[in-house]
């Protein structure tokens, strides 16, 4: 059985937003001020080598499919040829290689993709496509790269309106010299109240 795994570049009040500044948004690039070190580096390569498969939300899905077949190196080369879904309802074809359309019954489809073997299912960026996920129960762990900046607006990864979790700490490390912070989230079920 595969993990389905969030991770997503953080500001301290939870924006997830443009964190690169592609989306002309106004808001990035945040994320690229900030030192994470050859610890964040090696964190973001082994997490992406431990992956078979990207899941990806139309938006993030075309700016990735833009930028990455371009490039070259060990990250670009594995993101480039492992496995790639996207989960659109307007996208008409996803043709960067290895990638599959998934336009209906999503979380179905997900749970079906979760019971593969293999290693974890990444889902970067994609925020409409992680509220789905979350209302569903799909997701089985959040990395989140914390970088200590407060952006006062954009979208934020857990909004209002998301399904009510409880989450249990499961690892934290800094990584860089000024202050990024790693951590990572597991699913926690809610105790009753008696």
């Amino acid at each position: 059985m595969s993990k389905l795994v969030v991770s997503q570049f953080v500001s301290l009040d939870g924006v997830m937003q443009d964190p690169a500044g592609n989306e002309e948004s106004g808001l990035g690039p945040w994320s690229f001020g900030f030192d994470r070190g050859d610890d964040g580096d090696k964190f973001k390569l082994d997490e992406l080598m431990g992956s078979d498969s990207l899941l990806l939300g139309r938006v993030t899905y075309e700016g990735f499919a833009e930028a990455w077949p371009s490039r070259d190196g060990d990250f670009a080369d594995k993101f480039n040829g492992m496995r790639k879904y996207v989960v659109s309802t307007t996208l008409g074809s996803a043709d960067w290689n290895n990638s599959t359309l998934i336009k209906e019954n999503v979380a179905d489809e997900i749970a079906q993709l979760k019971q593969q073997d293999g290693g974890d299912i990444l889902v970067n960026g994609s925020r409409t496509l992680i509220q789905t996920l979350m209302e569903h129960g799909l997701v089985d762990e959040y990395r989140l790269m914390v970088f200590p900046i407060v952006l006062g607006q954009g979208d934020r990864l857990f909004s209002e309106g998301s399904t009510r979790s409880t989450l249990r700490l499961a690892d934290s490390k800094p990584v860089g010299s000024d202050g990024v912070i790693v951590l990572t989230y597991v699913p926690a079920p809610e105790e009753k109240a008696s």
